[in-house]
């Protein structure tokens, strides 16, 4: 085997064989990513409907709590290949969305909010657009990482818990933020490397993983564009 050659790029179409491999990632790239941008835009409505939702500002700790519920339940019904888990990825994005509308509103009353939500979408697209492309045409190999971003993933929450309701200190948060887009930037290469290199072959939980690590990026890059204007 010729050594300079990219083990991870996708098969040569003269090789049946390789032809019949690449035909089979490009159709999994197809279906993943469209169902991602479905989400992504169900989510965006949710959050515009949540922006002026009471139920959004009154019972937050009910949305996360049934957020993660869907969670689970998109992972194990994806895992079986059931029919329920594309209604239930939307649900997901849907209580995603609404749990994410006074977040987003509170940013959109500050000086210059949309500017800032602007920049902070701009952002998370070229980001995720230029970290896929690199995933997969890449030699290096992220799948080692996942262990390490998971804990640091931890490491980060449980700081923010921390200064949210004891230390109070607002250049401490725009540090978590920073370290949660270094975190995320690494999970977009890892998921996206276990979609082009055949570790999942299952659309709907190669979604969820995309999809939490886009709107995640997007938050940290809100906190960040936007804690200079917090009053």
């Amino acid at each position: 085997m010729n050594q300079d050659q990219n083990p991870y790029q996708f098969p040569d179409s003269m090789n049946p064989q390789g032809s019949r491999a690449g035909t089979s990632i490009g159709a999994l790239l197809g279906k993943t990513y469209a169902l991602l941008a479905a989400t992504l835009v169900v989510s965006a409505i949710a959050a515009v409907y949540g922006m002026s939702s009471p139920f959004a500002y009154e019972h937050p700790i009910i949305l996360m709590i049934g957020s993660f519920a869907l969670l689970f339940a998109v992972q194990y019904t994806g895992a079986h290949r059931s029919p329920f888990a594309i209604p239930l990825v939307f649900l997901f994005a849907a209580g995603m969305g609404m749990m994410m509308g006074p977040a987003i509103e509170m940013y959109l009353r500050m000086p210059n909010g949309a500017t800032i939500i602007a920049e902070a979408l701009g952002t998370t697209a070229a980001m995720f657009i230029g970290l896929s492309a690199y995933a997969m045409t890449t030699r290096r190999d992220f799948s080692n990482i996942g262990g390490f971003l998971i804990t640091g993933l931890i490491l980060a929450i449980v700081v923010s818990l921390l200064n949210m309701f004891f230390l109070h200190l607002p250049a401490l948060q725009l540090a978590i933020a920073g370290v949660l887009v270094l975190v995320f930037s690494g999970l977009i290469l890892f998921d996206t490397q276990r979609m082009v290199r055949g570790g999942i072959q299952e659309p709907v939980l190669l979604v969820v993983g995309l999809y939490l690590d886009i709107i995640n990026l997007f938050m940290a890059l809100l906190e960040i564009f936007g804690g200079g204007n917090r009053n």
